[in-house]
């Protein structure tokens, strides 16, 4: 495929963006703002071919890279592939994750086998993708990396507690790549409630609470996540900020 054109946008002004996880749910919707925005998308995916193939060709100025970001080479070679495909990278979203439905209570199942298996995504991956692609941000007028975490990763809920320790992980790490790749690198994050998404149709409990006790009193859509992330990826004065974007289900 070749590389694409380069847009004139008075917004993402044919910056790169590269969001992971994005073949489908939050990120793909992510990925559909950003080039709504005038930006030039890398779509990404470890699995999920077809589908992140045709999130890309549906989109003006986007590429599909395939690549499983908690493998550091292929973390590396994606920001590689990436830039040589459209020669920079402006923004990085750290969207990919895996989760696993574990009772809090069920401590047995929460096995180490499983914390590694998540820790190695939403960690690892986030934090290998982000070193590899440093050095590139670095050369853009407002390089930054925008993380996508989980109210999960601040209080005791979500769909298992490797998962929420593993976001509040995500967390910290945003604060402090923040304070420390300031003033060349923005870094953020983004902390979404429950979304509904493929993934969250059958959580018909949690769907129900949610409505009830949210000041909203409904729950999530991508698009919601999609808005905030663009947001702060326009918002050249924040940096180590962790946006909740739950309805309000955080004050309750």
């Amino acid at each position: 495929m070749s590389s694409p054109t380069q847009p004139q946008s008075p917004d993402g002004n044919g910056d790169v963006v590269l969001v992971t996880g994005s073949s489908s749910g939050i990120g793909a919707e992510i990925a559909r703002h950003f080039a709504d925005a005038g930006y030039r998308v890398a779509i990404n995916s470890a699995n999920s071919v077809d589908a992140g193939e045709k999130v890309a060709s549906d989109l003006p100025n986007a590429i599909y890279f395939k690549a499983d970001i908690s493998d550091d080479t292929e973390a590396k070679d994606l920001i590689t592939r990436v830039v040589a495909e459209f020669g920079r990278l402006d923004v990085l979203v750290n969207n990919a994750g895996v989760t696993r439905q574990i009772p809090h209570d069920d401590l047995a199942s929460a096995s180490p086998n499983v914390w590694r298996e998540i820790f190695d995504v939403n960690v690892f991956g986030t934090w290998q993708l982000s070193v590899a692609a440093v050095e590139h941000l670095r050369r853009s007028p407002h390089g930054q990396i925008i993380n996508i975490s989980s109210i999960a990763g601040s209080r005791p809920a979500g769909s298992s507690i490797p998962y929420a320790v593993s976001k509040a992980a995500v967390e910290h790490l945003t604060r402090l790549l923040a304070a420390t790749l300031g003033p060349e690198i923005r870094v953020n994050a983004v902390a979404p409630g429950l979304i509904d998404t493929e993934f969250t149709t059958a959580l018909t409990g949690p769907r129900e609470q949610v409505r009830s006790i949210a000041p909203l009193r409904r729950i999530g859509i991508p698009t919601d996540v999609a808005r905030a992330v663009l947001g702060l990826a326009h918002s050249h004065y924040s940096t180590g900020t962790v946006l909740l974007v739950d309805g309000g289900v955080h004050l309750r």
